[in-house]
Parts: structure tokens; sequence; C-alpha cells
């Protein structure tokens, strides 16, 4: 299983052009997208971004995105807020929007949404896509602060998913390993940054994406 993994662009449609060169390039069979498709726009120009996107499409909205969003993408892509869907033997469990931010952002979640949004749809070895990440995994703000949810924490390590996808944060580009679980930061893509990613019953493979790649 190839796919690609987007999040943040922010409305930087130029962004599409190399996004779909990559899909090409490494035979990318779909795309999940994590989130601020948008920059404070509409759903009709979330729907507009997405549908433009060479391949299947798996989307989530972020905290910048609007509260429509995931209506109004369901015609052109695969709407993962609050959903779960098989993929290639997979489960794949999605659930946008952030944590409460100081900013008073457009798609905003108590911690308690978070953990009930996604309970009930998770399951032991599942891909994880959120837009907010896990508390103290690839969460940190140039402070050095983690600002993810305990919330996705808490359901990563009850569920222990093999892949924890997340965005928002763009500075905390990256890949770990933690107790099994392979957490991804694809970094955002308004920047030109994304993440590859294969797996198969050998493992994941991660590799991750900058400007200076295409």
């Amino acid at each position: 299983m190839r796919f690609l993994v987007v999040t943040d662009l922010h409305g930087n449609r130029s962004a599409v052009d190399w996004i779909n060169s990559e899909i090409e390039k490494r035979g990318a069979e779909f795309v999940l997208f994590l989130g601020d498709v948008t920059d404070f726009g509409t759903g009709e120009q979330a729907a507009e971004i997405v549908s433009s996107i060479n391949s299947r499409t798996y989307v989530i909205p972020g905290n910048c995105d609007p509260r429509d969003l995931p209506g109004k993408v369901s015609g052109v892509a695969e709407d993962m807020h609050g959903r779960a869907v098989d993929l290639d033997g997979y489960r794949l469990v999605g659930l946008g929007g952030s944590n409460i931010t100081i900013f008073d952002t457009t798609f905003e979640l108590t911690e308690d949404e978070l953990r009930d949004g996604l309970e009930p749809l998770s399951s032991e070895g599942m891909i994880l896509m959120t837009h907010v990440p896990s508390y103290g995994i690839l969460d940190q703000i140039p402070s050095g602060l983690s600002v993810g949810s305990p919330a996705v924490r808490e359901i990563v390590e009850r569920f222990h998913p093999v892949l924890a996808l997340s965005g928002h944060i763009h500075e905390a580009i990256g890949t770990e390993v933690v107790d099994g679980t392979t957490f991804v930061n694809p970094g955002p893509a308004r920047d030109g940054y994304c993440a590859f990613i294969e797996m198969d019953e050998e493992g994941v493979y991660v590799d991750l994406i900058g400007p200076e790649d295409h």
C-alpha cells in the first residue's frame, strides 16, 4: 500500500501542481489529507481544491477550515471526519478539527469531543488520521511547549494504531516510533512538504518530502 499524506495547505492552490506530480512520480494509490485545506475559506473552496487532486482522497477538516467542510467535500472525496472505513485491510479512522487554541479558530473541539469522536470508531492496529497531534509527540511549537491533544494521546495508548498521522503544528515535521506506533507529521503542504508512506507485512516506511524534492 503506497500513499501520499498532505496537510496544512491553507488555500495555496499552486501546491496542488507538485502534489499531483508526486502522486504520479511515486505511484501513490491514494491521498490522506489531514486538514487545513483552506485558510478560513468556504466549504465550496475546499471542495474545489480537493477535487483538483488527481487521486482518490480521504479528507478531514483542520481548525482553519469551515464547519461545513465535511459535507461539501463528500461529493468529490471521501469525508473522514468522525468516520471509519476499510482501507486495503486496515481500519482507517479520522477526526478533524483541533483542540482548543488561544486563537479561537473555526473548527476547535474540546478534549471530551475529541475523545468521544474517536473512541467509538477506534480499533487495535488502526490507521489514525487527526489534524491535531497526540500530546507530547510531534506537537512542540517553537517555544518548546507541547500543544497536542491529551485525548488523542489517550486513544493512541489504548488502541495502538500502526500509524498515527497529524499536522497542525507546522514546525513539528518528522516521524517517531513510540510503543509500536509510527507517528508522522508531514509538514505544511503550503510550504512544499508532504510524506510518502509504504505499508506491507514487513512494516511502515516513511519518506518525508520537502520543497527541495520537487
